[in-house]
């Protein structure tokens, strides 16, 4: 069945107001985009809000999930959890078919867990098709659901609401998770406020980076490596130190560390690209797209939708 796609000029200069494009196709493959460049982030991201519970979308969604993904989907309590997830596994699959040049069926990508559980694109002998040299990873909320793409580098990529309070006193949980470094540095924040804001900010860089090193909070516990956020305002760098002792750990890693909307922190990490030296190997660029899978793409960019903290160009 035709669909009405509305897409947003994929060249909108930063800060502008872009023209509407509509057009209508015929096929259910989401509309085509290039490879990231090199130290290029691309981020995709569903706001759950925005598709109806009771939407026929959400079928059409859960129809392009596997066997094994259905059943997860099902086993989950809760409409709420359930939408999520399927939204969750949509935004992979329709994301990384897009850098197939327009040719694969989201529905025909599979996956594998990697060691320690991170999923990856699961390559098939014989396959026909053009690989693309891409990683992705993913994160999501109650709120936001977010699938980063990059070329050739593994990628992690963390989210969390900005207003998301603790159960508990925020130091009580950092002595618990972070190093004596840390806990220091969150000590001395004496606003709540504050201190509850460089906490979430923390946690989501640390989620990023044992993401992106494929290890998860299981074979990385965070304790094992402390993040250090620089105190330049103009420049704010972001460092990592790892423990001598610490098996599979690095520190050759960049960071990037924005807000989503004034309501989501986004945490990336990749490891530092071996063909890049100097500067251009210190930032990431990213281009971000608000999505409703088959149904609108919008490239995103300005203050009102993104705050760029630090690690980005």
């Amino acid at each position: 069945m035709p669909g009405r796609v509305f897409r947003r000029d994929m060249l909108q200069p930063v800060g502008s107001t872009v023209s509407r494009r509509f057009s209508t196709i015929s096929s259910p493959l989401p509309l085509p985009l290039p490879l990231p460049h090199r130290r290029e982030v691309h981020l995709w991201y569903i706001k759950p809000e925005e598709i109806n519970d009771s939407s026929p979308q959400l079928k059409n969604y859960m129809d392009l999930l596997s066997p094994c993904e259905k059943a997860a989907v099902s086993s989950l309590t809760g409409h709420r959890l359930q939408k999520c997830a399927i939204l969750a596994r949509t935004l992979a699959r329709t994301t990384l078919s897009r850098y197939y040049d327009g040719t694969v069926d989201p529905g025909s990508i599979k996956f594998r867990k990697g060691l320690h559980g991170k999923p990856e694109i699961m390559w098939q002998d014989g396959d026909n098709i053009t690989k693309p040299p891409i990683q992705f990873n993913l994160s999501h909320t109650s709120s936001l659901i977010a699938c980063a793409v990059a070329l050739e580098i593994p990628i992690g990529i963390d989210v969390e609401e900005n207003t998301r309070k603790t159960a508990n006193n925020v130091l009580s949980i950092a002595r618990r998770y972070f190093t004596i470094s840390e806990v220091e540095h969150l000590a001395a924040i004496t606003c709540p406020d504050f201190q509850q804001k460089e906490f979430i900010r923390l946690w989501t860089l640390k989620e990023a980076y044992v993401k992106a090193i494929g290890r998860g909070f299981s074979g990385a516990p965070f304790k094992n490596f402390t993040i250090k956020m620089g105190s330049d305002k103009r420049a704010p760098k972001i460092h990592i130190e790892t423990g001598s002792d610490c098996e599979g750990l690095t520190d050759n890693c960049q960071f990037a560390l924005m807000e989503l909307n004034k309501s989501h922190v986004v945490a990336i990490c990749m490891e530092r690209d071996q063909e890049i030296s100097g500067n251009e190997n210190n930032l990431l660029r990213l281009k971000v797209w608000r999505t409703i899978p088959f149904i609108e793409d919008e490239l995103v960019s300005g203050p009102e939708t993104l705050n760029y903290i630090c690690g980005l160009t």
